[in-house]
Order: structure tokens, then sequence, then C-alpha cells
């Protein structure tokens, strides 16, 4: 089969195409998909140029995000069977094989059926960003109904899944962007009020999208000087949650303020094999997708790639300005 192979970490021309050797299903729940799609996330273009979470012994495949057809289904398979269309997050952190490729092995515990009315391509750009989202909010953040919530870089992958997430779940929602195109976006999805942070004090206009008494929780996507300037932002024994390493800043503001401060790293269950908490997360991808067909959840697939075009995807996203999502797409 043709895959995106990484023999050392480096820039985008590190990523090439080549033949490799179909993967062969071993465990007795394992499906072998034929896949469509693979997403494209920040991750990938973090591990392509450092390095990924594995031992980088040998040539990796990246990409965690897959979608695709079941093609053989293990014998103790009893959720989905050849023919079946699917979405997942598996592989791609150099633990085992990824998604730039044109075929993968998930156990089917970790697989969720693919929304309906979505593309293959569509429905690859939803797993990491929804399960990222819907941890933030959900398992750390004990979003409830009527609070207040602060999300940063809301016309981003993450973002603006957790904009609608939140606002389903009946709180209020503010989020940062940094040009007007966003903000466009933002409103556009009609479930949040966009905060322009070149324009505005970021903090100000949080504390005034809650009759200034704080945010009940701020989601951080962006990094620790932003997660360390939100804590004003937050009210007195509400949560921050972050996606980045918040090595090095300050926890004055946050200690006052009796915050509660959160890490979200959603491929923590994978690279340590926590069966539960896959299973959680194939849960929370079953739940999007009924989310996704009753339209009540959009994710925003910005362009697609073909597997050849991989380092050009990396490069537009290592840009920093993308609205929505990436994917490489097989067909």
């Amino acid at each position: 089969m043709k895959a995106v192979v990484m023999a050392a970490p480096g820039g985008p021309d590190a990523l090439r195409v080549q033949e490799v050797s179909d993967p062969e299903p071993t465990g007795e729940r394992d499906l072998l998909i034929r896949l469509k799609a693979a997403g494209i996330n920040p991750v990938d273009t973090k591990m392509r140029s450092g390095g990924t979470y594995g031992t980088g012994d040998e040539p990796v495949i990246l990409g965690c995000d897959g979608a695709g057809v079941v093609e053989q289904a293990g014998p103790g398979c009893t959720r989905f069977q050849p023919g079946d269309e699917v979405y997942f997050f598996n592989g791609g952190i150099g633990t085992e094989p990824g998604n730039y490729a044109e075929r993968t092995v998930v156990d089917e515990r970790f697989v969720a059926a693919k929304p309906e009315t979505l593309s293959f391509a569509e429905a690859a750009a939803v797993p990491l960003v929804a399960i990222t989202a819907w941890e933030s909010l959900f398992d750390l953040g004990a979003l409830q109904a009527g609070q207040r919530v602060l999300v940063h870089a809301g016309a981003g992958g993450v973002g603006h899944v957790a904009l609608q997430l939140a606002h389903r779940a009946g709180a209020k929602v503010c989020t940062t962007v940094g040009s007007d195109d966003k903000a466009a976006f933002v409103r556009d999805l009609e479930v949040a009020e966009p905060i322009p942070y070149k324009e505005v004090d970021f903090v100000d206009a949080a504390r005034a999208c809650s009759d200034q008494r704080g945010v009940d929780l701020v989601l951080d996507t962006v990094g620790p000087q932003v997660l360390e300037a939100s804590f004003p932002a937050v009210r007195f024994y509400g949560r921050a949650v972050t996606l980045l390493d918040p090595t090095g800043i300050r926890l004055k503001q946050a200690r006052l303020r009796n915050l509660g401060v959160f890490l979200e790293l959603m491929l923590s269950p994978l690279f340590f094999g926590l069966t539960e908490a896959r299973e959680h997360q194939a849960w929370i991808l079953e739940e999007c997708a009924r989310m996704i067909d009753n339209g009540e959840l959009r994710v925003h697939l910005n362009r697609t790639f073909a597997l050849e075009e991989a380092a050009e995807a990396h490069r537009l996203l290592e840009e920093g300005h993308m609205i929505g999502k990436l994917a490489l797409t097989m067909e």
C-alpha cells in the first residue's frame, strides 16, 4: 500500500510517499480498515519537526485521525463488519502506524460509526478536535448549563468545536479571534460572541460577557502566556483548562482566585494504553456523530490534499492562519 513515511524528524519535505507492507490484523477484535481520509492536526507537524512520542527507531507514519471502510473484522468483533463506514482516533504518534496511508488496523472498541451526513474527508477532520474539546469542557472543566465560558482561538480546529459543544450544553460563550475573517466565521456558527483581542483587552471583554463576575471556565488552545493572562478573567473558584505545556507561567493570580488549573492531552490514553479511557473517547465520537447528523454540530473542513501533497498541507498548517481543519484523501 501507499503511505506517507517520515524516516527522521525534519521539515515538511521529510514526508515522502512510498510503498509499505499492508498491516495485518492480529487481535480477535481487530478491524482492517481501508482508509478514505486522514485528518491533519498541529500535533502532526510538531512530531514531524521534533520527533514522535515513540522510540523513533524506525520510519513513522503520522496521522491520528482516520475515516474509512471496514474490509475485514476479527472473529471477536461484534460492533462492526466488512462494509461498515467508520471513523476513529488511533496511531500516528510513533507507537504504531498512523493514518497517512491506504490501510490501517484498529481495535473495534476504539472505533465509531461515521456520521452519515459527512464525507469521509469531513469525518476524518473530527476525532482529535472533538475529543479534545469534549474532554476539556466536560471531563476536566465540569461545564454545566447556565455557566459562562471563554474559549481562545475560536476559529481554530479545537476552538470552533468547543464553541458549539459549550453552547449546546447551555453555556454562554465568548471567544478570542485575530482577524475579521475569523470573527465572521464565529458569528456564522451563531453560538458565541467574538472578541477581537488585537483591538480590545480580552479580559475586560470576557468579564463584560459575564456580568463582571468572571467566566466559570476558560479553555486555552494557544499557549502559556495566554493561559496566564486569562486568570483574571475567571471567577473565584472557577476553572482553567489548557492544551499546551504551561511550564514557566506564574500561578499567583490563579492561586489568589482559587482556580482549578487542568492540563488536557487527549493523546495520553493512546500512549499509555488506557483501554477504558479510549473506549470513552470512542463514545465521545458516537455522541458527536449523532449531533452532527442532527445538525447540532459542524466541523469545518477548510481544504483537502492527496497523499502526495502531505508536505504542502503541513506547510499551510504551520503558517498559523487556518480556519477549521485540513485532511488527506486516498481516493
